[in-house]
């Protein structure tokens, strides 16, 4: 289960929302892990018989059973469940733009990296341009 601002968030709440940033916590140990995840993914098919062109739409990504990228916490979850840990969503983003950004500025904020014993993240990387923040500018 995903929370925001201390209540479970479902999919009708996503509304004009692509993605999110989110906190995993490992209640065993209070390590956390900082990252991203998309409401949506492309899913492309092949083209109809007699037709040239693929065929193109979206889906619901798996953000529901999500539990982050790094390879260790995926690791524990495996072995231990999804049970051990909780899942916070610390902001909703309407861009990509401004999901790589706020992405970027959660785990430079917690100092991510520099605090090996509490946090889970070893990487941190992007580009990211004013007008992906500001985008009527």
């Amino acid at each position: 289960m995903w929370t925001y601002e201390n209540k479970e968030f479902t999919s009708e709440m996503i509304g004009e929302y692509i993605g999110f940033v989110y906190e995993i916590t490992d209640t065993s140990n209070g390590m956390k892990y900082i990252g991203k995840k998309l409401f949506v993914s492309k899913v492309t098919k092949p083209p109809l018989k007699g037709k040239k062109n693929k065929r193109r739409s979206v889906k619901e990504s798996d953000w529901k059973t999500y539990c982050g990228s790094n390879d260790e916490v995926k690791q524990l979850v495996e072995q231990y469940g999804l049970e051990r840990f909780n899942r916070r969503i610390l902001r909703l983003c309407k861009s990509k733009g401004s999901l790589n950004y706020y992405e970027m500025y959660e785990q430079m904020v917690n100092h991510v990296l520099l605090k090996p014993t509490e946090y889970y993240n070893q990487y941190i990387g992007g580009r990211i341009h004013r007008k992906h923040v500001y985008p009527e500018r």
